[in-house]
C-alpha cells in the first residue's frame, strides 16, 4: 500500500506525489495481478505441489546464471537440511533456462519455468517480487508445505545448517531490513511457517514509495504488528572479494556462515574475477558437497 497521506510533507503535496503514487500503485498492482494469473506450460506444477505438501521447502528464483544456480544447489543439497528445493526460473534467455533445467535435474531440484515477466526488462526488484508472488499463489499456497523459505540464487551456505529450526519458536524470520519506521525481511533469505501466514493476503513485491524493497509489501499484513526484536538475526559483514579493490567495486557479504556474492553490485568489468574469488572461498564447502544427486 502507498504511504498514508499524513506521511507526505508539504513539498510532496505541491508536487502532487500522493496522487501520482496512488495512481502508479494501482497500475503496478494491476500488472502484478495479471502476471500471477498467467499459467505455466507443461504438467510439472501439480507434481511439485504434491511433493511439497507438508514438507520443508526451499525456493530460489533463478535468473540467467546457470553456474551460480549450480553452486547453490550443490551446496544446499550437501549442507542445508530441507525436504525439497524448488527453482523458479525467471531467466530472460531461453538458453539459460535450458541450462538451469539441466542443473536442477542434476541436483534433484524441482524446476518451474515462469511465464514471461512484465517487469524483467524494466525493474529487477519488481521482477523478483512478481516471481515470488507467482510461486506463492500457483505453487506454495496450493501445496501447503509445513514451511518454506526464499533464497537469492547467489547466496551460498558454507557450513551445515537447519534454516527451518527457528520456525519452532517464531512464525517467520530472516535478514531484517528497515525503512524509516517500517521493517521487512530481505527476500534473499526469509523463512515462514505455513500455518502462520497462509490465511493472510501476502504480497512479496515491493512498495518503493514507502522505501520498501522486494518483500516489503508484506508490511501491512505481516510485519506491522510483529516485534522486529523477536526476529532471530545473524551477523552480516560486507567485504571486498578482491584484494586491493574498493568495497563498492567488488562487494560481497558474509551473512552468518552464508556467502552472498551480491552479483548485481560492484564494477561489471570485475564480475568474472569476483566470481573466481567467490569460488575460491567456497572451495572447502564444495569439497564437502556432492557434485550431483544420487541416481
Amino acid at each position: 500500500m502507498p504511504k498514508a497521506l499524513r506521511e507526505y510533507d508539504w513539498r510532496q503535496w505541491l508536487r502532487l506525489q500522493p496522487l501520482t503514487h496512488a495512481i502508479k500503485t494501482v497500475r503496478y498492482r494491476k500488472i502484478d495481478r495479471r502476471f500471477v494469473r498467467q499459467p505455466v506450460t507443461g504438467d510439472g506444477v501439480p507434481t511439485i505441489r504434491d511433493a511439497a505438501r507438508g514438507r520443508h521447502v526451499l525456493l530460489t528464483v533463478a535468473f540467467d546464471d546457470p553456474q551460480c544456480l549450480g553452486l547453490q544447489l550443490r551446496l544446499t543439497r550437501g549442507l542445508v537440511r530441507h525436504d525439497l528445493h524448488i527453482v523458479a526460473d525467471n531467466s530472460i534467455e531461453d538458453a539459460s533456462a535450458r541450462e538451469n533445467r539441466q542443473v536442477c535435474a542434476g541436483y534433484g531440484a524441482a524446476y518451474v519455468r515462469l511465464p514471461a515477466n512484465p517487469w524483467t526488462a524494466r525493474n529487477p526488484s519488481r521482477s523478483h517480487g512478481a516471481a515470488l508472488n507467482w510461486m506463492w499463489h500457483n505453487v506454495l499456497k496450493p501445496a501447503a508445505p509445513a514451511a518454506f523459505g526464499f533464497l537469492d540464487q547467489d547466496l551460498f551456505p558454507t557450513q551445515p545448517c537447519d534454516p527451518f529450526e527457528p520456525l519452532e519458536r517464531v512464525a517467520f524470520y530472516g535478514d531484517l531490513r528497515r525503512a524509516g519506521d517500517r521493517w521487512y525481511l530481505w527476500a534473499g533469505y526469509c523463512f515462514f511457517r505455513f500455518d502462520a501466514v497462509s490465511r493472510k493476503p501476502l504480497d512479496f513485491g515491493l512498495d518503493w514509495f514507502a522505501g520498501l524493497d522486494t518483500g516489503g509489501a508484506n508490511w501491512e499484513v505481516l510485519y506491522r504488528d510483529a516485534d522486529p526484536n523477536a526476529v532471530p538475526q545473524r551477523p552480516i559483514a560486507a567485504f571486498a572479494a578482491l584484494p586491493g579493490i574498493e568495497l563498492r567495486q567488488a562487494y560481497c557479504e558474509w551473512r552468518g556462515s552464508w556467502l552472498h556474492e551480491v552479483g548485481l553490485d560492484g564494477d561489471p568489468s570485475l564480475k568474472a574475477k569476483k566470481r573466481e574469488a567467490v569460488l575460491r572461498l567456497l572451495e572447502p564447502a564444495l569439497q564437502a558437497s556432492p557434485r550431483s544427486a544420487p541416481q
